[in-house]
């Protein structure tokens, strides 16, 4: 009896010990799936997501730089809607210069270049000055560089050199003839300043009466000829301060020539002795028809000097306008003593 109240109570025991094991299995089971289900809540809420944020602080606007004004002082002129013209001129309107003959650097036995100074107010050179309107535009000669200038038919070059070396634009070409824009305030009709204009000081298109051509004399031993080629204009203008001292001249800027000679060819060139024999202004140059003193030649030249440098020459005109004829005359004389009577 005693035997069997021990077996009985020792597998109570057991059965105890089994059910307190499995209870335990169960709690542990739970939390680990507890812990699971935090972690990967925990992982999904701390992700950031890769989308890029915007940033909601307005960036300060950079204000932009006052455009630069690139309008020449060309004059508009409105082109007539009738033919204000009895006679047809379209075919002279078209006209296209001939091309240069060709020259052989082996042929040029006689090469010197020379410096010219053209000044419109003299008589020969008047059609330089003619302000007439047609329907080309202003007939002015400064008119049809400018307007060449304007339209991009035509690439200007600074005048730190003459050997076409710096393009310009428009606007440093407007910079140079004109000035600077300056600041001009706006009001109303209360007196209430409105704002601020840029404008650039007005300027007479007649105070610029001064070209500098730049040239060379080629003798060509193939055709037995003396040939004289323009290579470049400039304009001329005198530099005043604003407390009114002339600081003396100064080229405006550079025109290759040959690019020029098609525009020129479509320009017609005042004469008023005879309005029917009206030549181009390709023509014009072509035949020598303007005049213009010598300032520099690279005829016994070695100083790379202007007349008006050369030592003693200084402040006499008389001698600097002496020196350009006598290398006028170097010139002549060398084409004359190839020939024998």
């Amino acid at each position: 009896m005693k035997k069997q109240f021990l077996r009985c109570l020792f597998l109570a025991v057991l059965f105890g010990c089994v059910a307190v094991s499995a209870e335990a299995q169960k709690r542990s089971s739970k939390k680990r799936n507890t812990t699971r289900k935090t972690t990967k809540t925990k992982t999904k809420a701390n992700i950031k997501s890769s989308v890029p944020t915007t940033d909601t602080v307005k960036v300060a606007a950079i204000p932009a730089p006052e455009p630069q004004n690139d309008s020449l002082p060309v004059k508009t002129v409105k082109k007539s809607l009738r033919p204000d013209e009895a006679v047809e001129t379209t075919t002279l309107r078209d006209r296209t210069p001939l091309p240069y003959e060709h020259l052989r650097a082996d042929d040029a036995v006689y090469r010197q270049k020379i410096w010219r100074e053209i000044d419109i107010r003299e008589k020969i050179n008047q059609p330089f000055r003619y302000s007439a309107d047609e329907n080309n535009g202003n007939q002015r000669f400064i008119s049809i560089l400018l307007q060449a200038i304007q339209d991009s038919q035509v690439t200007v070059f600074n005048s730190v050199d003459d050997r076409f070396t710096t393009p310009m634009t428009k606007a440093e070409v407007a910079t140079a003839i004109a000035g600077d824009s300056v600041p001009v305030p706006q009001y109303d009709s209360l007196g209430n300043l409105t704002g601020t204009v840029y404008k650039r000081n007005e300027i007479n298109l007649d105070s610029i009466y001064r070209f500098r051509i730049k040239e060379e004399v080629i003798f060509d031993k193939e055709s037995s000829r003396l040939f004289w080629r323009i290579l470049g204009i400039a304009p001329v203008k005198s530099v005043i301060t604003s407390m009114g001292v002339n600081i003396g001249e100064t080229e405006l800027f550079w025109v290759y020539y040959p690019d020029m000679r098609p525009i020129f060819a479509r320009y017609e060139v005042y004469n008023g002795k005879n309005f029917g024999a009206r030549m181009s202004w390709e023509e014009l140059f072509e035949s020598r028809m303007f005049h213009g003193r010598i300032i520099k030649s690279t005829l016994d030249n070695p100083l790379d000097l202007s007349i008006k440098n050369y030592k003693g020459f200084e402040d006499n005109g008389i001698l600097q306008l002496l020196e350009g004829e006598h290398v006028k005359e170097k010139i002549f004389n060398y084409e004359q003593n190839l020939w024998s009577y």
